[in-house]
């Protein structure tokens, strides 16, 4: 019976350290999400304020073109 009762204790402090690893994980990612969500808004702003002050930028195709090739 005391055998028995230590191993269900170490599954579930196995299960708890997954938890927690889990519980930092999503909250990494969260941040991360966030940090995106973030530079997505500056750089739509950025696209908006240039389109809306008019300056059409003539591009050529050459830019375009991979830095590789």
């Amino acid at each position: 019976m005391e055998s028995r009762i230590n191993e269900l204790e170490a599954r579930q402090a196995l299960a708890d350290d997954l938890l927690d690893k889990l519980s930092r994980t999503i909250f990494r990612q969260q941040q991360q999400i966030d940090q995106m969500q973030q530079q997505l808004r500056l750089l739509w702003q950025q696209m908006q304020s240039t389109q809306s002050s008019g300056e059409t930028e003539q591009r050529d195709l050459r830019d375009e073109i991979p830095p590789h090739y």
